[in-house]
């Protein structure tokens, strides 16, 4: 049973692996036995191969995922994890705000993912597990817009690209997290009202932390879901549900 999440002899990637959701996953995805590669900003330091990296450069990102590919001998595996949130009434976000979510949330996530699939190929296959969001399955709680069309836009993504790469033997999946204790959600998390409001859309009573996220992103990483494409998995307390 345990070979079903074991990655050993896979080499992985995870952007915005340096906190979060990021760091939970690179933990997860190493004990199964991957090696991994941590993109980041700021990629700290720790077990892996850590690469200082914006992956909203193209350039900058081809050449972090040859250096992976070169030193970790191929890739098999990429998380696209790297986010951020402007969260601002749709009148008032001013359009650079708007682009710079929209250029980390989904194009970085496009150009990463295509630039891995051609090192995949090489490989017979990959699997490719994208960050959503269910502020892109749902209208959402809060004034976010260039954050909900953003995740909106990643759901779909991933099945376009599951269904385009799935001759290939890339599988395409996304984790949609509901609100998770992490630097992205600090203004939720320190304001009674808004925490308040989002336990009020939470059936299960509690959120996920960051390991929660982490394990789904291992299980469609990983052989058990080697039928699993193109799927977007709520890890959401019941909160589509309502």
């Amino acid at each position: 049973m345990n070979d079903l999440f074991r990655l050993d002899g896979k080499a992985a990637i995870v952007t915005g692996g340096g906190h979060g959701i990021g760091a939970a996953s690179t933990r997860l995805l190493q004990q199964a036995g991957a090696q991994v590669a941590l993109l980041d900003l700021e990629p700290g330091e720790g077990a892996g191969l850590r690469i200082a990296c914006d992956v909203t450069d193209e350039a900058a990102l081809e050449d972090a995922l040859a250096r992976v590919a070169r030193e970790l001998g191929g890739i098999d595996i990429l998380v696209n994890n790297a986010g951020r949130a402007i969260r601002k009434p749709a009148a008032e976000i001013t359009r650079a705000e708007w682009q710079s979510v929209i250029d980390l949330n989904l194009t970085a996530l496009f150009l990463g993912s295509r630039i891995a699939a051609r090192y995949m190929r090489r490989r017979g296959g990959g699997s490719i597990v994208n960050l959503a969001s269910i502020m892109g399955l749902s209208g959402g709680i809060f004034p976010n817009a260039s954050y909900q069309a953003s995740k909106g836009a990643v759901v779909n993504l991933t099945r376009a690209l599951a269904l385009e790469w799935a001759a290939d033997g890339i599988r395409v999946n996304a984790v949609a997290p509901t609100f998770v204790r992490t630097a992205l959600t600090v203004p939720v998390f320190s304001n009674p009202a808004l925490l308040e409001a989002v336990m009020a859309h939470t059936p299960l009573g509690v959120l996920p932390e960051v390991e929660d996220i982490a394990a789904a992103v291992l299980y469609l990483a990983a052989p058990a879901a080697r039928c699993v494409t193109g799927i977007v998995l709520p890890v959401d307390s019941g909160y589509l549900a309502r």
